[in-house]
């Protein structure tokens, strides 16, 4: 912008075409300053009158009988003294956003002071900022990014801080004072459809609280820093608006970021920028959607991130973990590593996420609080959400075939303390991994078995499991006959399902939702169910209870006469003796509806008194 007129005669500069640029005038020159490649052919006089750099160089060159001067350093070249010594000359200097910062800083160097002159061009540069520049929002923007080349002295002059002060200034304006105008490039509203002849393509609207979020992007991360700081240290804007700032920055400046990576070959560059943003985000839970955190996290672990960053995200991850979906949780391993995801970092974020009920119990113990203890920060609602999430999440990273049995069965374990209505997410997720794993080992099918209550499996779960070849075979019984004792009570009187008898739930862990359950003899258990002619049995019988459920026939007698041919198949197993002995101790025992369930299917069986009590002694 134009904005001084300092004289008018001579009114320019002249060149050459030789790097010699001279003023026209009938007076002769006397000295020449030599600035880079450039020559300027210029008087005495204007210039010592104003600058004492340029005082002390000529009084150097006069004791070595020299008129030539040299300057090799002035900030801005050769283009920015030109135009200080149009100043001197007193002609019209043009002064816009882009070289005003460069032309103080060279005003500085020559010593343009006051102290020299009155009115001179430090002086009127500094009434030009702060009158004129400070109060533009985009002028701002702009000298701000000029600083950059010249940091020392930006800091050292109060230029930077002047225009930081003044973007966060603006940015903190109340909004609801004030409207804006703009075009529309977007898709036009109803009413903006051709039906009001009124319309331009020009409507006022209320001017939304992250207005300014967009143009900041243009900064450089450390400008960024500054600014957000101190947008954040007045207090006024909320922590959310500040997220979205943050947010949009990260999408604009980091390549490849909406899709959770850095599309670069020099990853390492954006480092700086990742640990900047995760160092500005707001402590407040819900400044920035979950995602986004994610994002945040796979950039972190791209540019390799220090262990700080990482461990800030997983913690602030871990307070909303109940917003995430799968694909955030896919982070992929490091290349270095034969998996495929990294299954460690998932477990810290979910441990993260559980803390936060462990540590309002600890801060209700602290605060002494005995009879009514404080609720912990997390809902049933989203404990439920994530644990239906890592199952998902299981049954994804099962299908790698590198993935370690134990980081498949701890980071199920962590989340056996929810309760769910339904393990079938868990059921999938076993099955897949015994699928993309059939070398595994009977004891080690069985550990992975032990996570899944087979009483939360749905009907259809159920169907699938007991014709599913990988299970193993008591697993299969087990499902089996929590189907049978289900459609009983369902058709008797509606009681709840019964609990599994002793030998079933001891060979299963007891606990469905750990391995750390009480020791049993899994060896002797397994073993003492026979191999290949009772299993091919067995898979005979469930083929023709499939076709049965296929028509019209009640499921409840289809399913028990299933399980009575099997247990005649298998009659002389220890595994069924242990089963239908402890059947029996419950019906006597307690009589319940559960316990005559299996009995009732066939009344000649449930007579079979002899062969009952020597069951019975047995066990």
């Amino acid at each position: 912008m134009k904005f001084m007129k300092l004289g008018s005669k001579p009114d320019t500069f002249r060149s050459d075409g030789n790097n010699v640029r001279y003023v026209a005038s009938e007076l002769a020159t006397d000295i020449v300053v030599t600035v880079g490649d450039f020559k300027f052919y210029l008087h005495k006089f204007p210039l010592l009158s104003k600058s004492a750099c340029l005082q002390k160089l000529v009084a150097s060159g006069n004791e070595q009988n020299c008129d030539e001067v040299q300057i090799s350093d002035i900030p801005g070249g050769s283009v920015v003294f030109e135009i200080c010594a149009k100043f001197c000359y007193g002609m019209t200097v043009n002064l816009n956003a882009y070289n005003i910062f460069s032309t103080r800083c060279a005003a500085e160097y020559l010593g343009m002071y006051e102290t020299i002159e009155k009115g001179n061009l430090i002086y009127k540069i500094d009434i030009f900022l702060n009158s004129s520049i400070v109060r533009s929002w985009k002028d701002s923007i702009i000298v701000l990014q000029t600083t950059k080349s010249l940091s020392p002295l930006s800091d050292e002059l109060k230029v930077a801080g002047l225009c930081v002060d003044a973007i966060a200034t603006n940015a903190c304006i109340d909004v609801s004072k004030f409207d804006w105008s703009y075009t529309y490039n977007w898709k036009k509203l109803p009413e903006e459809n051709g039906n009001d002849p009124n319309f331009n393509g020009v409507k006022s609207r209320p001017v939304p609280k992250d207005w300014w979020v967009e143009d900041l992007c243009e900064l450089e991360i450390d400008l960024y820093k500054r600014v957000i700081m101190s947008i954040k240290t007045k207090g006024i804007q909320s922590h959310e608006v500040i997220g979205e700032a943050l947010k949009a920055y990260s999408y604009r400046r980091l390549p490849g970021f909406s899709k959770g990576v850095i599309h670069s070959r020099d990853v390492g560059k954006y480092r700086s920028t990742v640990d900047t943003i995760v160092w500005l985000l707001p402590a407040e839970k819900g400044s920035v959607s979950c995602s986004f955190l994610f994002k945040l996290l796979k950039a972190a672990i791209i540019v390799d991130s220090g262990d700080m960053a990482r461990e800030q995200l997983v913690r602030q991850i871990g307070q909303q973990l109940e917003e995430a979906s799968l694909n955030d949780l896919l982070i992929r391993a490091a290349e270095r590593e034969d998996v495929m995801y990294d299954v460690d970092m998932v477990q810290k974020i979910v441990n993260k996420f559980l803390m936060q009920d462990r540590n309002a119990e600890y801060e209700s113990e602290e605060n002494k609080v005995q009879e009514i203890q404080r609720p912990g920060i997390l809902t049933d609602a989203s404990k439920l959400i994530v644990a239906k999430l890592i199952d998902a999440y299981l049954a994804e990273i099962a299908k790698d075939p590198n993935l370690p049995l134990s980081k498949f069965v701890d980071l199920a374990e962590t989340v056996s303390c929810i309760s769910r209505p339904t393990h079938n997410g868990l059921y999938r997720a076993i099955d897949m991994y015994l699928k993309e794993h059939p070398w595994m080992s009977k004891s080690e099918r069985k550990r992975i078995c032990k996570l899944m209550d087979c009483k939360k499996l749905s009907a259809d779960a159920c169907m699938h499991a007991v014709q599913n070849e990988r299970l193993p075979l008591r697993v299969v019984i087990q499902v089996l006959f929590f189907k049978q004792l289900r459609g009983a009570a369902a058709t008797s009187s509606g009681t709840s399902t019964p609990d599994l008898p002793k030998s079933l739930k001891n060979a299963n862990g007891g606990s469905h939702g750990s391995s750390r359950s009480a020791p049993t003899n899994p060896e002797e258990d397994w073993d003492s169910v026979s191999a290949t002619e009772e299993l091919k049995a067995l898979k005979t019988e469930l083929a023709a209870l499939r076709l049965r459920n296929r028509g019209d026939i009640r499921n409840n007698v289809d399913n028990a006469a299933a399980i009575i041919k099997i247990k005649g198949l298998m009659k002389s197993k220890r595994i069924f003796t242990k089963i239908w002995s402890s059947k029996a101790a419950i019906g006597e025992n307690s009589g319940s509806d559960s316990s005559e369930s299996l009995g009732s299917a066939n009344p000649e069986e449930a007579k079979s008194t002899p062969s009952r009590n020597r069951r019975h002694s047995v066990s």
